[in-house]
């Protein structure tokens, strides 16, 4: 029992220090390439692109998740770069939904472990539920659930309409990434409360107990899955295999999608991140609608698969 134990506590160091150093890079690299967007491409340009008046937008912010290979939590820098720059709302909900379920590296391994059949399957719900929710969540006015200084703009008012000459004088640069290093620094009790938790969850929670409530005979397995999905924090290139090896121990191929879903789409170190940005009511919405993704995909599958 002892060595067990001592594994999952070294199982989950390893983990915290990972995760730690990757997210820390991930969240700088992203936010100073954000802001050099931001630099070269206007804000009313960005506002055109996402723009939920024809209803392209939404179409465009899934497909531009799509091919942005990013975690759950890696989209948070992305997401307040579209919010600096005042993109749709709704497009940007749809962004922050379809960018971590629908990234190259999720729908490759998808492909190859279960099938073209199964992965289209999967990117439609996801593609499709992404839209919708982006759509609802605007209709119903959950704009004001941001905090406002998540609009805060991430460098000084001298870099960001900066002409070709500053550019040249490398000033923008510096700005950009004492900016980048700010919002980190903002962020940077979230980030290691949520890999802390996080990696305590992964550590600690045996594979086979996962499979034994969430098997096809537990007419809850789907929703249960769904659950345990959100606290972990699985990196893309591991929920496949490990969602794999939980089917070959007994998990229902349901509840298997649910799980995918919902450990993918969301993690309690995203949510935490979420809190900088956020109030309470939008994160419950936020959570609301990959659970609910994560459990349609699920009964949907067990009635057409």
């Amino acid at each position: 029992m002892l060595n067990l134990d001592m594994n999952m506590v070294k199982e989950t160091l390893n983990m915290f220090v990972f995760l730690a150093v990757e997210l820390t890079l991930l969240f700088l690299l992203i936010s100073y390439f954000v802001g050099v967007l931001q630099h070269y491409i206007p804000p009313a340009k960005i506002q055109s692109i996402l723009s939920t008046k024809k209803g392209k937008g939404y179409f465009v912010a899934g497909f531009l998740g799509a091919i942005t290979p990013f975690c759950s939590c890696s989209t948070i820098p992305f997401l307040k770069g579209l919010l600096r720059a005042k993109a749709g709302f709704g497009t940007m909900m749809v962004f922050l939904f379809a960018s971590p379920l629908l990234n190259p590296i999720i729908i490759g391994l998808f492909a190859v472990t279960f099938g073209i059949k199964v992965t289209l399957f999967y990117f439609a719900i996801a593609l499709g539920v992404s839209i919708l929710a982006g759509i609802l969540l605007e209709a119903l006015g959950f704009e004001k659930y941001v905090k406002q200084e998540a609009y805060a703009e991430p460098v000084s008012k001298g870099c960001s309409g900066g002409s070709n000459t500053q550019v040249k004088q490398g000033t923008p640069w510096l700005a950009i990434w004492h900016s980048s290093w700010k919002d980190f620094k903002k962020v940077l009790p979230y980030l290691i409360g949520g890999i802390a938790l996080g990696s305590m969850i992964y550590g600690f929670m045996p594979t086979d107990l996962v499979a034994r409530f969430a098997n096809d005979n537990n007419p809850f397995a789907i929703p249960v899955a769904a659950i345990i999905g959100i606290p972990l924090y699985i990196r893309a290139e591991a929920v496949i295999p490990l969602s794999a090896a939980l089917a070959a121990k007994g998990m229902g191929l349901g509840a298997v999608m649910a799980l995918i879903i919902g450990s993918a789409g969301a993690s309690l170190t995203e949510v935490i991140l979420l809190k900088s940005i956020f109030k309470n009511k939008m994160i419950y919405a936020f959570l609301a609608v990959i659970l609910s993704m994560a459990m349609g995909a699920g009964f949907l599958y067990s009635i057409f698969f």
